[in-house]
Order: C-alpha cells, then sequence, then structure tokens
C-alpha cells in the first residue's frame, strides 16, 4: 500500500510538473512554434509588440495564418513591414487582440446571448462582430470583411489564440 502511494504521489508531481511546464510558454511562444504562423510572428516583430504580447495580459488574439496574409494584394505584407508603415501595421495587429482570456465557449455563449452576434471590442479600440454560421464562427471586420476561425483555444501562460483564415482589416 505505501508503494502504491508513494507511485500515486510520484505520478502527480510528475504530471502537475509537466502542466506547469507547457504554461510557461506564452501566446508568442505559441505562435512560435506553429510553422502556420511565420508571417504573423514577423510581423508582430516588425511592430514591436512582441514584449507587449508576452505580457501578463490576458490576451485573446485572433491569429491570421500564413495563408490569410497571402489573400492580400501582392507587396502588400512586403509594404506592410517596412519601418515607414509601422504604425499601420500595429493598428492591423492590434485589430485582432481582444483583452481577457476569451475561450470559444465564451464566445459561443456572447453570439447566443447577443441573439445571433457578439460584438467584441479590440485593443486597437475598433469592433469584431461574432457571428454562428453553419456551426462555425465567423468574426466581420469594420470593412465588412469575413473571417472563419478554423481551430480554437490554444492555450498559453497569458492568453489563448484562435486561429483565422483571413487577415482582419480596421
Amino acid at each position: 500500500m505505501k508503494k502504491i502511494i508513494q507511485l500515486s504521489v510520484f505520478a502527480l508531481s510528475f504530471l502537475f510538473s509537466t502542466a506547469m511546464i507547457a504554461q510557461t510558454k506564452d501566446i508568442v511562444d505559441v505562435a512560435m512554434g506553429s510553422k502556420d504562423h511565420t508571417t504573423l510572428v514577423a510581423a508582430v516583430a516588425a511592430a514591436d509588440l512582441v514584449n507587449t504580447l508576452k505580457s501578463t495580459g490576458p490576451f485573446t488574439v485572433f491569429a491570421p495564418t500564413n495563408d490569410a496574409f497571402a489573400k492580400l494584394a501582392p507587396g502588400t505584407v512586403e509594404t506592410l513591414l517596412k519601418p515607414e508603415n509601422k504604425a499601420t501595421l500595429v493598428s492591423i495587429l492590434t485589430y485582432h487582440v481582444v483583452a481577457g482570456n476569451i475561450k470559444a465557449a465564451d464566445v459561443l455563449a456572447a453570439i447566443k446571448k447577443g441573439k445571433g452576434k457578439a460584438e467584441l471590442t479590440t485593443v486597437q479600440g475598433g469592433k469584431l462582430i461574432a457571428t454562428l454560421v453553419d456551426g462555425k464562427v465567423i468574426l466581420t471586420d469594420a470593412k465588412g470583411g469575413k473571417s472563419t476561425v478554423t481551430a480554437t483555444d490554444l492555450s498559453g501562460s497569458n492568453g489563448v489564440i484562435h486561429v483565422i483564415d483571413t487577415v482582419l482589416m480596421p
């Protein structure tokens, strides 16, 4: 019996320490670990937002994939990454961030409570409208552009990432 208790304590300690290590990655680290978000990571660095997004938060990031950035007009990403366009890049990137740790279930609950739509205020100050279409969360930006949430609840120590398929525009 003593061996079983010791083994159980060891197993629980191992699981707890593993969970703590996993939670030491912040949302920037999570994005950096994704081969589908290299353009976003480069943009965050060019906008000098790395330290901000590594801070305590919590943040909810709607993270466009490389394919989402590729949908922009040719040359757009390259132009945005230039130092003289930093303010525009910051505005676009912070439009993808909402204060708080908003899980997918929270977004769905807000849509239900809002009778089919939920308004999310971004760190940039603009609004995103979340709706549910054919079981998928769709975000509509200020210009009427739409993006589908394709993966949810990628947790970091300071927030959560939801993957989207189109860059949102303020």
